[in-house]
């Protein structure tokens, strides 16, 4: 009998790395995302129950591939109005022996790779006549593997509302008779595209797991789909400042935490153990995006990340012109979280009772944790330590993750 911790890293990977490629498989041979989706969802469930006193397959795609293939034909010829011509010609669906994840970090050198299904079920998860606040969240959860939890984190909004909005773009799916292809109006897709992407990276870069500090599995298929994305749309010079802007933020892995898990903020890292060779890449991916002349949202953040990243220390960091991009930025993305950014950057350049007087004005992000975190930071530099040790406790309350919460918590004392 395998070992609880064994089974439950199995199933986690392949909820997580397998999970949504099987059920995109699935949706395109069988013509319905719910029934695949209902399909892998059942046979996780099946996994969940049998693994832990049968043992752990030698393949787990495969299995999970081979059992989500049967339940999705059994529920067909459970329905009262199951199409027989699809069961006839639904074929005997495998996955490869030996699956593996894709790695390329920065798409330099692809040569015409085939789009897979998983870049299908995206672009049919973002299609228009979905309601744009549920096209992220459905893609993260059919293609990123993401839970509905994770998503609803992600969106700082409440786990029932998240849920509803997914429901209701699959019964829009379903009942529009979306079909799952490459669209014809592919600009039309890429913002939303790209946006579930990144938040697919972030999730894996600094997890809101109560378990776990980070997940690579994740940044690693947000990479993977990001690269495919630019072979459909190689001049797009968005998709390519992505690709920069992940690969700048992966160069610092290494060193984001201790030994012991926690977490080492972005001063305090040893720079020399960054993966400079793919801060090199990162430079000659943003500069070709740059060179078409059309400055977008990840192009300018991007651009921020390489002032980061290619600061020999912290005390080089050229804080006003990181200042300047988020202003750039702000006019492009309105939201309350570059307003956050950019207050924290005006709180470094030009000092904390400036950049407190910006975060005094941001609304919507009471319960957002980083408010306070950063408000804290300028706090004390303001020798405001009262004030900041409430802003420090307050943020320790709202964080999930458990290394930025042992880093809080640290500096609450």
């Amino acid at each position: 009998m395998p070992l609880t911790s064994e089974v439950d890293a199995a199933l986690t990977e392949l909820t997580r790395e397998h999970s949504g490629r099987v059920l995109a498989i699935l949706a395109s041979r069988f013509g319905s995302v719910d029934l695949a989706d209902d399909a892998v969802q059942d046979a996780l469930v099946r996994a969940h129950d049998h693994w832990p006193a049968e043992g752990i397959p030698n393949n787990p795609p495969a299995w999970l591939m081979t059992v989500a293939r049967r339940r999705a034909i059994d529920l067909l010829r459970r329905a009262e109005s199951a199409d027989r011509r699809l069961l006839a010609s639904a074929p005997e669906l495998m996955l490869d022996e030996d699956p593996t994840t894709p790695t390329h970090l920065v798409d330099d050198t692809h040569d015409d790779p085939a789009i897979d299904e998983q870049l299908r079920l995206m672009f049919l998860c973002c299609h228009p006549a979905i309601r744009q606040d549920a096209q992220v969240a459905l893609t993260l959860r059919l293609v990123g593997g993401l839970t509905t939890e994770e998503i609803a984190a992600a969106f700082l909004v409440p786990t029932p509302t998240l849920a509803q909005r997914i429901s209701r773009a699959k019964a829009k799916i379903r009942d529009a008779a979306i079909p799952l292809a490459i669209p014809d109006d592919l600009d039309t897709r890429v913002d939303v595209l790209l946006s579930t992407l990144y938040l697919v990276f972030n999730e894996g870069y600094l997890s809101r797991s109560e378990t776990s500090a980070q997940r690579l599995d994740l940044c690693l298929e947000a990479i993977r789909l990001t690269a495919l994305l630019s072979t459909l749309l190689p001049d797009n010079p968005e998709v390519t400042g992505l690709q920069a802007l992940m690969a700048f933020h992966l160069a610092r892995r290494a060193t984001r935490f201790t030994t012991d898990g926690e977490l080492v903020l972005l001063a305090d890292q040893d720079r020399r153990r960054w993966d400079h060779a793919l801060i090199t890449r990162a430079n000659a991916t943003l500069h070709r995006a740059m060179s078409a002349r059309a400055p977008g949202r990840y192009q300018v953040q991007a651009l921020i990340a390489s002032y980061h990243t290619n600061a020999s220390k912290s005390d080089d960091t050229i804080w006003a012109r990181i200042v300047g991009l988020y202003e750039q930025l702000a006019q492009m993305d309105p939201s309350p979280v570059v307003a956050l950014n950019h207050a924290a950057a005006v709180g470094v350049a030009g000092g904390p009772t400036e950049g407190l007087a910006l975060i005094d004005g941001i609304e919507g992000l009471d319960d957002y944790h980083l408010l306070h975190t950063t408000r804290a930071e300028l706090l004390e530099r303001a020798d405001r330590s009262d004030d900041a040790r409430d802003a420090w406790r307050r943020a320790a309350e709202l964080a999930t993750n458990p290394a930025e919460r042992l880093l809080i918590e640290r500096r609450v004392g």
